[in-house]
């Protein structure tokens, strides 16, 4: 390995290890420890920020339990907000309601959680294109990659139910799109969402309950669970390094080492990261529930949107044509299944996929520390730039109603330009990135013999 430590760190450092191992024995492992290196390039610092932005979710998650309310009871509201006095509401959202108008600090903490929620799902998606396009999840850390893809996965349910239990009429309207979809798997989704729902939609009152253990215990213990041993790999297998400068090699680990090198800086980052999600939460308004009101069953808004990572599946379900496969009398598929359930379902198989994908299409498994540069792996980064184009399109399309609000744009005139560029697309942006990726690396010996020409200083 390799790495430094500033010289008037090495007594502080002896003196702790002494101290310590005096007391317990652990000279060994605190010294290993405090030697252990980290990566120096910030761009690995995005799956700190999704580790600190948790930290945040789970804090003012625990702060919000203690006022709201896991009812679907029906309550007539006389709370501060005037435009909604005697108005007939769960008392979900009626707790929702008071946590920001009567609450100390509840709509702050509540808008915090909101905001930690888009940027911890926001540093993985960034953390897997990372991983992605430099090759990280190669052999041997394949096993550290599907648990990151598997937590982004359970990461989107988790955000799905903290947004559909405030009731609101926005909640309530993508809780009835989830059922349908839920509902249009073939086989088995009518018995699953009847065990869910214990019943037809809106379910029954045991479903608030259900969904409130789910987000506040079940799902955030595995997402503590997958993202413990995630790091717990990461550590094993030390960090990935970008073959820049002397040192890089399959076998050398460059970086910076715990103490004193990375533990001050990834402290300043945590106290960054949670200082910038509470002045977010403090200073800009983000789902302001009382505007949209409680959700009953009978009613409706046109232009109605979701979080932005549920904007893609929004987007499916817009795309797909109306047709369902009947045989008979029966309707084996409904149409909700290919824009809500399949294409998720290939957008992460495709991400699962990936690194048998990448042994399939190039033959190597060899051990890799050293990551590539997205012009280094043309096919990887043009399969990669087509499947980012595909889900940006699609997520796209599910703007369209805003789109025909705002500019006045037809609905239907769009849908059909995006069923074209969803397949168009793709192809386009691929071919531009496995072109731009060989013109870079056909560039690369005029630029070092140029460097080279270069007189020294």
């Amino acid at each position: 390995m390799v790495g430094c430590a500033p010289a008037g760190a090495e007594p502080v450092i002896r003196g702790a290890v002494r101290y310590l191992d005096r007391r317990s024995g652990t000279a060994p492992f605190v010294r290993k420890a405090l030697r252990y290196l980290f990566p120096d390039h910030w761009s690995f610092l995005l799956g700190e920020v999704a580790l600190y932005a948790f930290i945040v979710l789970v804090a003012t998650g625990v702060y919000l339990t203690f006022f709201f309310v896991d009812s679907t009871h029906e309550v007539v509201y006389h709370g501060p907000y005037a435009p909604l006095h005697d108005q007939h509401m769960s008392e979900a959202y009626r707790s929702v309601l008071d946590i920001s108008t009567r609450v100390k600090a509840g709509l702050l903490i509540r808008q915090t959680h909101h905001w930690a929620a888009n940027v911890f799902i926001a540093a993985i998606v960034l953390h897997l294109f990372r991983i992605f396009f430099t090759g990280a999840f190669r052999k041997p850390r394949e096993l550290t990659y599907y648990i990151g893809v598997t937590m982004l996965m359970v990461t989107l349910l988790e955000a799905y139910l903290g947004y559909s239990l405030v009731d609101d009429l926005l909640s309530g309207m993508g809780l009835a799109i989830g059922y349908s979809v839920g509902l249009s798997i073939p086989f088995v989704g009518a018995n699953v969402m009847e065990w869910l729902f214990h019943g037809p939609f809106p379910g029954s009152a045991a479903l608030w309950p259900r969904m409130y253990i789910a987000h506040v215990f079940l799902f955030p213990i595995l997402i503590a669970a997958l993202l413990t041993v995630h790091l717990a790999l990461v550590a094993l297998k030390h960090h990935t390094q970008f073959q820049e400068g002397r040192g890089q090699s399959e076998r050398a680990v460059v970086g910076v080492p715990t103490w004193p090198g990375q533990t001050p800086r990834s402290l300043g980052l945590m106290l960054s990261v949670a200082g910038v999600l509470f002045l977010l939460g403090g200073l800009i308004q983000i789902n302001p529930i009382w505007l949209w009101g409680p959700y009953h069953t009978y009613a409706s808004t046109n232009g109605a949107q979701p979080d932005w990572y549920l904007g893609w599946l929004i987007g499916g379900l817009r795309l797909m044509p109306g047709f369902d496969v009947v045989i008979g009398k029966y309707t084996l598929i409904p149409n909700a299944f290919w824009g809500g359930a399949l294409y998720p379902l290939i957008v992460f198989g495709f991400l699962y996929f990936a690194p048998w994908l990448e042994r399939v299409l190039t033959g190597d498994r060899a051990y890799h520390n050293v990551l590539d540069r997205p012009r280094d792996a043309p096919r990887r980064t043009a399969i990669g730039v087509a499947m980012i184009v595909w889900v940006v399109l699609v997520f796209a399309a599910g703007s369209a109603d805003r789109v025909d609000v705002l500019f006045g744009i037809t609905y239907v005139s769009q849908i059909w330009v995006y069923r074209v560029l969803v397949f168009v697309g793709p192809a386009v942006g691929a071919v531009i990135a496995y072109r731009i990726c060989k013109e870079l690396q056909a560039g690369e010996p005029v630029e070092a013999a140029r460097h080279a020409a270069m007189p020294a200083d």
